[in-house]
């Protein structure tokens, strides 16, 4: 059982406007994440600070339980509110939001006994496209809030970390894009593009 948490609270500042709520294709964005994960989710939730913009998603809307604790807190808050013992984080601003990435991550957690399956890019460990077990990781994100940590992966060494090679990551995600989060305009634009071929 998965709970799919979109994440939609970062400032969107070099964006200058709300990202999640930017429309593309003619849809706010984060109602094409929803519809993507859709598939997979068993109980979908939707982490924001502003809950009355984000209402029209008739969704399960849960505020920062750790505000001011930036995108470690976020990770926390999503773990969380979850029901559900397997819990998928994804950022609001991901287009190509991958559920059979996911489906593959399922599998390859419950093959290695994993607590978390992520991948690792060229960018570093993509922590807001990635599967997390809730009774494991939970205690290990809280003891390093407690511990002043700050860094998403801090806690990392407390758990068991499945780390997607590449050729996994390519077989799951062909296009090369799930990964990908918008962060200006111009990116915006691109990924329509990409989106409409």
């Amino acid at each position: 059982m998965i709970t799919v948490v979109i994440q939609a609270g970062g400032a969107s500042s070099r964006m200058g406007e709300d990202k999640a709520l930017k429309l593309f294709l003619g849809r706010p964005l984060i109602q094409r994440v929803i519809e993507r994960l859709t598939p997979i989710a068993d109980e979908l939730i939707v982490t924001t600070n502003r809950p009355a913009e984000y209402a029209f998603l008739n969704l399960r809307l849960v505020a920062d339980l750790k505000p001011g604790r930036g995108a470690l807190g976020g990770l926390y808050t999503a773990i969380a509110s979850a029901t559900h013992p397997l819990v998928a984080v994804v950022a609001c601003d991901m287009p190509f939001a991958s559920a059979k990435f996911f489906e593959g991550a399922h599998s390859l957690m419950l093959e290695k006994d994993a607590d978390v399956v992520i991948a690792k890019t060229d960018e570093g460990y993509e922590p807001f496209h990635a599967l997390y077990r809730r009774e494991s990781c939970l205690p290990a994100i809280e003891s390093a809030i407690a511990a002043d940590q700050w860094k998403v992966i801090s806690w990392f060494q407390k758990v068991n970390v499945q780390i997607s090679n590449p050729d996994e990551i390519k077989s799951l995600n062909p296009s090369g894009l799930c990964f990908w989060n918008l962060n200006t305009p111009a990116e915006f634009l691109e990924a329509e593009r990409r989106a409409n071929e």
